[in-house]
């Protein structure tokens, strides 16, 4: 991914569409530079601010796709466009927008009320904004309304298993968000918190867990010098034959105890390391694909200034070649060297008299 600017963000959100294939990609972009959330939300709102009515729902679709699948990375996002939201809601509602803008931004507004994406008094200053009026619309997409209805009035009858089999089915549902692009249904926008596979880490987060796995498990080496020097008795039935009375007993106990409870936690500390060495063998990948990525593009962009570069040098070659064609005018014969010196004014004027 490329590194961020505020120049880069302004012509990212200049060039951003309506298709779901962009936001979603700016939106990855954006979750990926999220420690600069602040410039990142002020930026968003100052160019949806300028942009034309047609485009601010584009604006606020990736709004929300940012706020819903930044969640699992952490809060900064959701807090950040919680204070300019308001302002957002406003200035679409000032723009005459058309009742299908206004029909899927109540759509987004009831599934942040549905998954307490923001709390319910937000939500209602977002739908005065919007629609003058704190309660949020219903808004129906393709009879689905009905069959929620119908299905939540069937669930009263039925037995409990198919009440989770529909409540299954309508948070898949949710999952896909439908809405209207230029009086067309299509899925548009990734409404679901799972934060999509694949993001590259930062440089420092991903040094920062290499250096953490310096202290790992596996390099103790005082505990397994201690696993080490265990008794064999403890690991071994045949030393209860050799118990002779109850003292040596409970010390076999006592050795068995410290021994379970040394391996317990060596073992549990080896299992978080291995998830660990997991996530750093993930973090790995994805760090090597967007190192592979830009160094792509770097070679793509080498190739377009090269060609460039030849390009000026065929014209400086031509400039060159017509400079050498031009006549040198300090070499050109004095043409007023054999004529006489035109007269002064008083010449011209004593020549009257």
């Amino acid at each position: 991914m490329s590194s961020f600017t505020e120049t880069g963000l302004v012509k990212k959100l200049f060039d951003l569409n309506q298709s779901q294939q962009s936001i979603q990609t700016l939106s990855l972009w954006l979750i990926h530079h999220r420690k600069h959330h602040s410039i990142i939300v002020k930026t968003w709102l100052k160019e949806l601010q300028k942009a034309p009515s047609a485009k601010k729902l584009t604006f606020m679709y990736l709004a929300n796709d940012v706020i819903q699948n930044s969640k699992k990375k952490g809060p900064e996002f959701g807090r950040e466009y919680e204070h300019v939201l308001l302002k957002a809601f406003k200035n679409v509602a000032q723009s005459s927008p058309e009742p299908k803008t206004i029909n899927s931004l109540n759509r987004i507004l009831g599934i942040w009320g549905e998954r307490s994406v923001y709390e319910e008094p937000k939500i209602k200053e977002f739908s005065t904004a919007l629609n003058g009026t704190e309660t949020v619309p219903k808004v129906e997409v393709n009879g689905s309304e009905k069959k929620r209805k119908g299905d939540g009035a069937n669930s009263e009858n039925e037995p409990s298993k198919k009440s989770r089999t529909a409540a299954a089915v309508t948070e898949k549902k949710a999952k896909s968000e439908v809405v209207e692009v230029n009086g067309k249904v299509e899925t548009h926008i990734t409404l679901s918190p799972h934060q999509p596979d694949g993001d590259p880490p930062e440089p420092e987060d991903l040094i920062k867990v290499i250096l953490e796995l310096e202290n790992s498990a596996s390099s103790d080496a005082v505990v397994r010098e201690r696993i080490a020097s265990l008794k064999p008795e403890v690991s071994e039935l045949t030393a209860l034959e050799k118990l002779e009375d109850k003292e040596a007993a409970m010390k076999l106990a006592a050795d068995v105890n410290d021994a379970i409870k040394i391996l317990n936690d060596y073992n549990a500390r080896l299992a978080v390391e291995m998830d660990d060495r997991k996530k750093l063998t993930t973090m790995l990948k994805d760090f090597l694909r967007e190192q592979q990525e830009l160094q792509q593009q770097v070679e793509n962009r080498l190739v377009e200034y090269q060609n460039k570069l030849s390009k000026i040098k065929e014209v400086q070659r031509e400039v060159r070649n017509h400079m050498n064609n031009l006549p040198d005018l300090t070499s050109l014969p004095d043409v007023t060297g054999g004529l006489a010196p035109l007269p002064s004014a008083g010449d011209l004027f004593n020549a009257h008299h």
